[in-house]
């Protein structure tokens, strides 16, 4: 059975059971502090089971594409060298929001597995969860009374707390799950060894396919488990591996859904898989790696430096470094498997056909600039390895190069060995912890329970129309952050306060209660469905009624800045053309942020008429059309733009200047005259294919321009009000490039009259021409005179100071010679003298440069110069 019918008949099958197809959220979370990444099945259902939010169907089933790659669930050290964990992965799941419970989950599962995929019951294997003493809860015997019904008992296994019972995190929903597990052994092992033996053992053909989890508790702040008013079916099977059982394979790589790949892969690099173990996890971590990046990439998120976008990068270097290490890649060729992936699953997942160039270009870049950084790494642990005094090279050194450069580490200690050294992985372990602990303390925020003051559900956001409400508090809790301090959170019956999202910041204000006592809200963020203000300080009488204010000046200027993102948008399909897609804003009260898929810089002629065309809006005097209340097709059929990587309802908020019309939740001017004027501020590309400009509107640009204005007026004084300052700047810039010539003339004649007095100065130390001295040049005509005297002299070591303008320079020229004779390396010498000027440098085996602001040290420095030498 091919993959696609796979998935198409798990679809089918629950439709059949009632269940609405959904789509699979986007693989990357905006809307939930607590993640980066859907790394569940059930993560786009949270605020159905937090009872935040009500479902448009009691159930529902879908594909979701996953990923796991840090935190709690984390794959990445076992992708490949097992044939079964992966990065990004499809999970098949089932959903009950409150209706049917264990026995129609139990009861469809059977079916589904054994009467429609047609699995062999004598490989199958169930789990229920076995209770736990220590909190009180009982063995799930309704579910082990359900499968009785169904399977030998000899086939029912029970699992502890780590295996069976499913928790969100720390507090939350949870309960006990029941897992189902086949066994794929060769009739001679399963003689030997009993397959229910193997259960969760991490073998490799005895694993589990399908997790039936029963959402009945809730998880408390102090650890103790409370009864959810109502119980939720959440289940997740494992598309891949389903596959691997229903295509008769051994491994998840075998499958369809990877073979493409692998083939693919195999004629890019020349290589051939299943013949070698080494080359079979280079291939096998490539085709997982590709897909994760790939579809990260359609969804919004870019490889970067920090959070979510440094957790792809390192997936897709993870993947560079085994093509270089073990298939001999040492060009750019991941971004080519793209046009295989997009074939294979674009029709699943459309927006990988959609976003394919994009992928391809940003992949390639980004493997352009990890080539460069190996080849940068190797120079380095080459100096490492020469630097080693005992051919052990410490962890904290290897930490470095991992930390600053990205140089893996498994390369590093790979290398090593290969030269005959030797790596302290604990040393590095320890320092990589220590970065760990770091960070996770910087992020470390514990919560309290929620407080409920009150069963009403949230209206929600009322603040399109008013910056004012009569609120009450619903609910309520504490939580400490190691970055905010204390705070708390509040939730609103309804809010005027936008919260964080679409790119837009979150509203502040205040929270004012009838005696004129003020709390100060100083963010406003969306999680799980709640909107949440966050407080310093809670109200004296969290149950009174309050005038909740938004900060009328700072929504104006976000407002303005919004909507200016919209006519910009505009403008760059118009005057750069309509391949322009949105790949990212930030809309702050100051500026505004818009990054945009493009295949070239934009030109400063092309600039000048997006923020012509802009502007031109703006003079027009555009009123806002706000449909708040559109169905999803009805928005695209009216022409509104869709952005990537969101997740849109049924019901769509479309907004409307002129001609400019996309679907967005966020907040904007009444008239476009109240942006006041949009200007530029920056323009600069951010990945491979990906533009950001940078621009100010309203009070922001007034400021702008006030200051440009007194900078001009001072500029024309400076120039005595020159009739054309232009000119004049050209004029003053020729002067002085002439000027620039003949100081560098004369500093040459200077060094060339230098170097004849110089040459009688040289002396012999150990067969060493030395010479240290100050001299009175700049660094450029010290560099020329040691080159000069270099040409004359073999074995030379030369130190030359200089007093630049109150500031010490060192520069030391060693002849190539000398630098293996006695393996003297210039760049140690003057970081090791540079002490003495209080200050450091570097540069390369023969030449090399310091500076310092200790002028009064450059004697010492001078005199310990033969120590080199001697």
């Amino acid at each position: 059975m091919r993959s696609q019918d796979i998935r198409t008949k798990f679809l089918e099958f629950f439709q059949s059971k009632s269940h609405t197809i959904v789509p699979s959220a986007p693989m990357v979370i905006k809307d939930d502090p607590t993640l980066m990444f859907t790394n569940a099945g059930m993560n786009q259902f949270k605020e159905y089971f937090l009872g935040t939010g009500t479902p448009a169907s009691p159930r529902v089933t879908d594909t979701q594409k996953c990923l796991r790659v840090s935190g709690k669930h984390n794959d990445l050290e076992e992708v490949g060298k097992d044939t079964y964990h992966h990065t990004m992965f499809e999970m098949l799941g089932n959903w009950s929001f409150g209706d049917y419970f264990k026995k129609e989950a139990i009861q469809w599962a059977w079916e589904l597995l054994t009467e429609v995929y047609g699995i062999d019951k004598e490989i199958l294997y169930v789990s229920v969860f076995e209770g736990s003493e220590e909190e009180e809860i009982p063995v799930d015997g309704e579910a082990l009374a359900l499968w009785k019904q169904i399977v030998p008992e000899d086939r029912i296994i029970f699992g502890n707390k780590n295996d069976n019972f499913w928790e969100m995190g720390d507090q939350g929903p949870c309960g006990p799950s029941s897992e189902i597990h086949v066994d794929l052994r060769s009739e001679e092992e399963k003689a030997r060894i009993p397959g229910r033996d193997l259960v969760n053992k991490d073998h490799p053909l005895v694993v589990e396919i399908w997790n039936l989890v029963f959402i009945q508790f809730n998880r408390k702040a102090d650890g103790s488990l409370e009864k959810l008013p109502q119980q939720h079916v959440d289940t997740g099977m494992g598309f891949e591996r389903l596959s691997m059982v229903l295509q008769g394979v051994k491994s998840n790589y075998d499958t369809d859904v990877f073979t493409p790949l692998i083939t693919e892969i195999q004629k890019i690099t020349n290589s051939t898989y299943g013949k070698n173990e080494e080359t079979d996890i280079a291939i096998r971590v490539i085709a997982d790696h590709v897909r994760a990046v790939a579809f990260a990439i359609a969804d919004g998120q870019l490889p970067g430096s920090t959070g979510a976008g440094y957790v792809i990068r390192r997936i897709l270097r993870r993947a560079i470094r085994y093509g270089f290490t073990f298939l001999d890649q040492k060009e750019a060729f991941v971004y080519k498997l793209v046009d295989t992936l997009s074939k294979q699953m674009g029709e699943a997942f459309p927006e990988l056909r959609s976003q394919k160039e994009l992928c391809k270009n940003v992949i390639r870049e980004e493997e352009n600039s990890f080539l460069r950084t190996l080849d940068q790494g190797l120079v380095l642990l080459d100096q490492i390895m020469k630097e080693s005094q005992d051919r052990n090279v410490s962890g904290k050194k290897a930490f470095e190069l991992y930390d600053t450069y990205g140089f893996p580490i498994d390369l590093t200690a790979l290398i090593l060995g290969e030269k005959g050294y030797t790596l302290d992985q604990k040393g590095f372990e320890e320092e990589l912890q220590k970065q760990k602990d770091r960070s996770r303390n910087a992020s470390k925020v514990t919560s309290g329970d929620w407080e409920i003051l009150s069963d009403e559900e949230s209206a929600g956001f009322v603040g399109y129309d008013s910056l004012e409400a009569e609120v009450k508090i619903i609910r309520y809790r504490k939580v400490e952050s190691k970055k905010e301090g204390q705070l708390y959170q509040l939730v609103f019956n309804k809010t005027p306060f936008y919260p964080e999202g679409g790119g837009q910041v979150g509203d502040r204000g205040i929270l004012e209660d009838r005696d004129g006592e003020v709390v100060y809200i100083t963010d406003t963020r969306k999680e799980n469905n709640l909107i949440i203000h966050l407080a310093k300080e809670l109200p004296k009488d969290p149950a009174a009624t309050f005038k909740a204010v938004v900060n009328p000046v700072r929504r104006a200027r976000t407002a303005a800045n919004h909507s200016a993102t919209h006519l910009l948008h505009q403008a760059l399909r118009k005057v750069l053309g309509p391949h322009v897609e949105q790949k990212g804003s930030m809309v702050h009260s100051d500026y505004l942020r818009f990054d945009f898929s493009h295949f070239s810089k934009v030109t400063p002629e092309e600039l000048r008429e997006i923020e012509k065309f802009v502007n031109s809006r703006i003079s027009e005097k555009l009123p806002l059309e706000d449909n708040r209340e559109m169905s999803y097709r009805e928005a695209l059929e009216a022409g509104a733009i869709a952005l990537f990587g969101e997740k849109y309802g049924d019901k769509v908020r479309a907004v409307k200047f002129g001609e400019s019309m996309e679907l967005c939740g966020g907040t904007h001017v009444g008239n476009t005259s109240d942006i006041w004027h949009f200007k530029i501020i920056s323009e600069a590309a951010v990945a491979s294919g990906i533009r950001r400009i940078e621009a100010i509107t309203n009070e922001a640009a007034k400021e702008y321009f006030s200051e440009q204005t007194e900078t001009f007026s001072e500029i024309r004084s400076v120039l005595k009000n020159a009739k054309d300052p232009v000119k004049a700047v050209i004029s003053l810039q020729e002067e002085n490039a002439e000027l620039r010539k003949q100081v560098e003339q004369l500093l040459k004649d200077k060094a060339k009259n230098l170097k004849g007095d110089l040459k009688n100065e040289i002396r012999q130390i150990e067969g060493v021409n030395f010479l240290a001295k100050k001299v009175d040049l700049d660094s450029g005509g010290i560099k020329d005179l040691s080159f000069q005297l270099a040409e004359e002299f073999d074995k030379l070591f030369l130190l030359f100071a200089s007093d630049q303008n109150g500031k010490a320079l060192l520069s030391c020229y060693i002849s190539k010679d000398l630098v293996k004779e006695k393996d003297l390396h210039a760049g140690k010498v003057v970081k090791e003298l540079g002490k003495y000027i209080q200050g450091g440098g570097g540069g390369q085996p023969f030449y090399a440069t310091a500076g310092g602001k200790n002028t009064a040290g450059i004697n010492e420095a001078l005199q310990k110069a033969e120590d080199f030498v001697k």
